[in-house]
């Protein structure tokens, strides 16, 4: 008797593409709103369109489907990253694009960092169980290696500098900005997010990392 498998259709593997794709989208929104301690599974569900049965058929429970959303997230800002194609830029326009890059993304997309600040809030463990989380954001050090390698070689990068350290600060520059707007708006007095403080911000960030990183 033969044991060979019967293979799925394509159509059943399309739908079940489509439908993990839409629960993501719809989990990625409820919880960037609520955290994942305030989110709810029949909210996701609704917000799907799709039965909620469906949703613990894909993902099995509520911290599983977050760290799936979180894979998700980092995927799209990885895969974004790569169309800059910063190897092939000079080392200091290559890093200006990143600053730049990583700027607009954080407020084109404020639901990266509300978040990261729900991971944070559970010590990442979700992030930390995951492998292709780790997988997805190792080639980024690396890049960012290479191009302040080429810097150093062509005399125009200081040598001795971390790339990941490197990384931190570039990401940290918009990411607490961005994340404490309400809060330094309030206290000194000024809107930190009109265009012009945008600009400004920007601005000083190149100014900052690129001055880092120079020779003088």
């Amino acid at each position: 008797m033969s044991t060979t498998s019967t293979p799925i259709p394509e159509e059943r593997l399309r739908d079940a593409d489509r439908s993990q794709n839409t629960i993501l989208l719809a989990a990625r929104d409820e919880f960037s709103e609520h955290g994942l301690g305030g989110a709810r599974v029949d909210r996701i569900a609704a917000r799907a369109g799709l039965n909620k049965r469906l949703i613990y058929y894909y993902f099995s429970d509520k911290d599983t489907l977050f760290q799936a959303v979180l894979e998700q997230v980092y995927l799209h800002i990885r895969e974004e990253e790569r169309k800059l194609n910063l190897l092939g830029l000079p080392p200091a326009t290559a890093l200006r694009r990143l600053v730049e890059f990583t700027w607009n993304y954080y407020l084109d997309h404020p639901e990266f960092l509300t978040l990261l600040n729900s991971a944070n809030l559970h010590k990442a463990r979700h992030l930390a169980e995951s492998q292709r989380a780790r997988e997805m954001n190792s080639p980024l050090i690396a890049t960012l290696g290479e191009i302040l390698e080429r810097g150093r070689a062509d005399g125009s990068f200081r040598g001795g500098i971390d790339p990941l350290q490197l990384y931190v600060s570039i990401a940290g520059l918009s990411y607490f900005y961005l994340s404490n707007s309400h809060t330094l708006s309030a206290i000194f007095g000024r809107d930190l997010m009109t265009p012009k403080a945008h600009s400004e911000r920007l601005s000083h960030m190149s100014e900052v990392i690129l001055g880092y990183v120079l020779m003088n």
